[in-house]
């Protein structure tokens, strides 16, 4: 039976906690608290509340340390975490620098510990279907991508933390990493990338982003915002192979071919699990949460998330930051 503890009980961390409740083979036994309303969720969840990870790892047996704070606050943990021994899952992103993720990951492989970052959309079955059709090429070569991730502007944030650069990365590192690290994973670094962005003068960061990735034979645009409007959320992405166009347009994965009619795939997740936060029942967490809890049981890194992945995403929105 793994023993986690977990750091930060805020939206995130309760996420996490409710879907472990429905994972074989580990328990949430503890958790760092730093508000009053945490050390009462900590309290409602029957497990112990704690100041810091020292005293946590002190008090408790703890294999895996799941940090779900504030992204300024995530090197921090992790390197606590790794130093005191623990196995380590990370929310993403994991930092907002390159050099800082590069430290994570090679301080967890000189202490021969494994490291996960919370991508959750790389467990989603619509991603899953598009994988297979990218890696197998069974409707041919992909020739054209199109990833498109909008909403408004985010009210869930406490203190302004979100809309401060050094702390969030802003838009880039909350909301289009989520399709980066995907794009990345599926055609791997891009020879080229530019990009446009807009928003309000008042503001010191951009609202919204158009992104263009270019790699051999293929080209890929994305786009992302935090819309000053109340705009429904919108995660959407088309790709164009030599034999098909396969779209998800949010609700349905859809498969178009030459002189056949539309294929609907079943998206039915088999485990769906209530998120509590404003998010909508899903079974995308215990997926990827599953599987960094094989992974650890196996003593192999991920292959789905993978290290050199997540520093190319950091690596890539770390530049286009520094070129606003």
């Amino acid at each position: 039976m793994l023993r986690i503890g977990i750091v930060g009980l805020g939206g995130m961390g309760i996420v996490h906690y409710k879907n472990y409740l429905h994972i074989d083979g580990c328990e949430v036994v503890a958790a760092v608290c730093n508000s009053e309303r945490s050390r009462k969720k900590a309290k409602e969840f029957n497990l112990t509340p704690y100041d810091d990870v020292r005293s946590m790892v002190t008090n408790e047996n703890i294999d895996v340390i799941d940090i779900c704070t504030p992204t300024y606050l995530h090197k921090k943990y992790v390197i606590e975490s790794l130093n005191l021994g623990k196995h380590v899952i990370v929310e993403k992103p994991i930092a907002l620098h390159k050099e800082d993720a590069q430290e994570m990951f090679e301080l967890a492989d000189r202490k021969d510990l494994l490291l996960f970052v919370g991508h959750v959309v790389q467990f989603t079955k619509e991603t899953e279907i598009l994988r297979d059709a990218v890696i197998s090429q069974k409707y041919g070569k992909a020739l054209d991508g199109y990833f498109k991730r909008l909403t408004a502007r985010p009210q869930w944030t406490k203190d302004g933390w979100l809309f401060d650069k050094n702390k969030s990365g802003v838009l880039p590192f909350d909301l289009h990493i989520h399709d980066l690290d995907l794009i990345i994973s599926l055609f791997g670094t891009p020879k080229d990338y530019n990009f446009s962005s807009c928003g309000r003068m008042e503001l010191d960061y951009k609202e919204a982003y158009r992104f263009n990735y270019e790699f051999e034979n293929l080209n890929v645009t994305a786009e992302a915002a935090w819309y000053n409007a109340d705009y429904p959320f919108t995660a959407t992405w088309r790709i164009y192979f030599e034999r098909a166009v396969l779209e998800y347009d949010g609700v349905d994965l859809i498969l178009y071919q030459p002189n056949k009619e539309p294929f609907y795939y079943d998206l039915k997740e088999e485990v769906v699990i209530s998120t509590g936060i404003n998010l909508p029942p899903t079974g995308m967490f215990y997926n990827q949460l599953s599987h960094f809890i094989s992974c650890i049981n196996q003593g192999i890194p991920s292959d789905i998330v993978c290290g050199r992945q997540v520093i190319k995403d950091i690596e890539i929105l770390e530049d286009i930051l520094k070129r606003e």
